[in-house]
């Protein structure tokens, strides 16, 4: 394996990334459709500030855990409970309550863990809040994508745009079924991690896009490659450089993600890294494995491309026809001859 990564940075290993192409359409469907059946079946875990509760915060004692706050305010009457901890505080949210139901926890949570009642806060949210975020993310979302669409379009072309949405599409779907189905919460922190990873997805793509572009300008009439060909070299040259970007932004959000939110439990951190963490991941897959063969599919149907892929085609046949016509007398022979010479000198 060291080997593998060490040859892989030296540039000694080629993957045919666009040959796959087929592979990867294949893999994007299947965790697509597993992603969208999770939306549909399970749904997403959202937040309290986007269908509304009650919140309770107060002090962490010595001792006290998240599985006994629980069991306190569910023996106060409540089954959905979900607590948090917010630094030195415990954070409960409850469905929406009634003002005798608030008082009722708060004597709870005081007698049991010898805090003052006045000292458990609490506040009522409302849905009407968390459905004007999402209107506003929605928004911001389609102008995020008309610019991008008109940026990449005169920036370089309306078939690079093209891919380029597809891809963030694409990771935005499997970032969220991945939240649908391990039952991550979704909150105003994950709204952000979502908009976040469109533009680490669009720079990634934009990166592979521009030495794409590059690469190819340089083929004429008399090149010897096609341009998946070119592309895929591209691929190559860049393959390091998004590697090691990815690399280096995914190290600290998995520290976040796996050792920060066990460690030390910090929720909202846990709702914002899972986001970035899935994203970050997704968006290095499409840009070198959905963007890129999604380009050259469209690019390989331009009348340009397609009569360059059938003189390349034709010069590899005739080439191959040649290194046989020179291989076969050799082999047929020890001396250089034809069968048909050793059947005369047989006579």
């Amino acid at each position: 394996m060291p080997g593998v990564i060490s040859r892989l940075y030296r540039g000694d290993i080629d993957i045919d990334f666009v040959g796959k192409r087929r592979t990867w359409y294949g893999l994007s469907a299947f965790l697509m459709t597993v992603s969208i059946l999770g939306l549909l079946l399970h749904g997403l875990n959202l937040g309290v500030e986007f269908r509304g509760g009650s919140v309770f915060d107060f002090a962490r004692t010595p001792g006290s855990s998240i599985e006994q706050v629980r069991q306190t305010v569910a023996e106060a009457g409540h089954n959905q409970v979900i607590v948090q901890q917010a630094g030195p505080n415990w954070r409960v949210t409850t469905e929406s309550l009634k003002a005798e139901e608030v008082t009722k926890i708060q004597q709870a949570v005081a007698q049991k863990y010898g805090v003052p009642e006045s000292q458990v806060s609490s506040q009522v949210i409302g849905a009407t809040w968390g459905g004007e975020v999402s209107q506003k993310a929605w928004i911001g979302l389609a102008v995020f994508m008309i610019a991008i669409m008109l940026y990449l379009s005169v920036a370089f072309e309306w078939r690079m745009a093209l891919a380029a949405i597809v891809a963030l599409v694409h990771d935005l779907v499997i970032t969220a079924g991945v939240y649908a189905w391990s039952d991550f919460e979704v909150t105003p922190a994950t709204m952000l991690g979502f908009l976040t990873i469109l533009g680490y997805s669009l720079y990634d793509a934009v990166v592979v896009f521009d030495m794409i572009k590059e690469v190819t300008g340089k083929l004429g009439t008399g090149a010897k490659m096609t341009y998946t060909q070119a592309a895929n070299n591209a691929l190559s040259h860049t393959l390091i450089r998004s590697l090691n970007t990815s690399l280096v932004a995914i190290l600290p959000v998995a520290a976040i993600l796996f050792i920060g939110t066990t460690l030390l439990g910090a929720g909202t951190l846990k709702d914002l890294s899972l986001a970035l963490f899935v994203g970050m991941v997704v968006g290095t897959y499409s840009s070198l494995c959905v963007a890129t063969p999604i380009l050259v599919t469209l690019k390989e149907r331009e009348p340009k491309w397609q009569a360059l892929a059938k003189r390349v085609h034709a010069k590899e046949v005739s080439t191959a026809k040649a290194a046989r016509t020179v291989k076969e007398p050799v082999s047929a022979g020890s001396q250089g001859t034809t069968p048909a010479d050793d059947k005369r000198k047989k006579r």
